[in-house]
């Protein structure tokens, strides 16, 4: 959802070069844009971070580029996007990442470790883009036509993607001694 806040932050940013709408801004969609690449990452905070430093960077240098199109929170995600694949094909570290590291290193809310561990774990045996789909739809909560608008991939493939990672992730633990 956009608020008419953003749009009037992102008019100070243009017109006035504001710095500090700006960082309202930042301060407004850090938290949902690193925990995105914290579940993109399976948990590597520090990684993450430099990922969301990275994105704000970018937003902020083709701020004028925004249309109105989709809200700032879609296009801010379709940046985070570009720069989460961007990381994947310049250093392919995801498919190494130890889930029970990243377990250790994140701030973990629940009291069962156990189960974060083994959601992490169904998380790592999923697609790239099943991960993505499944984190805008379910952590992000975002809408289907959003997540297409920052995939640009059809609406069918993003159902389809999330429909298969549900399935991979129910198995798995299940496997794992979960019950549905």
């Amino acid at each position: 959802m956009n608020s008419p806040n953003d749009f009037w932050l992102i008019t100070q940013i243009v017109v006035f070069n504001r710095v500090s709408a700006f960082n309202t801004l930042v301060k407004k969609y850090q938290s949902p844009i690193r925990r995105f690449f914290l579940h993109q990452t399976v948990g590597n905070e520090s990684l993450s971070d430099d990922l969301a430093q990275e994105t704000f960077i970018k937003a902020y240098k083709n701020i004028q580029h925004f249309n109105k199109r989709s809200s700032f929170s879609t296009w801010l995600y379709r940046i985070a996007y570009n720069v989460f694949y961007d990381e994947v094909r310049s250093r392919k570290v995801y498919n190494n990442l130890d889930t029970s590291e990243a377990a250790y290193k994140m701030h973990i809310e629940t009291k069962d470790v156990d189960t974060q561990l083994d959601v992490y774990a169904s998380l790592k045996g999923l697609k790239e883009i099943e991960r993505t789909c499944i984190m805008l739809r379910y952590i992000e909560d975002l809408s289907i036509k959003d997540i297409a608008a920052i995939t640009k991939i059809p609406e069918g493939s993003i159902k389809s993607h999330i429909s298969r990672g549900k399935v991979k992730m129910a198995t798995y633990l299940k496997q794992n001694g979960y019950e549905k």
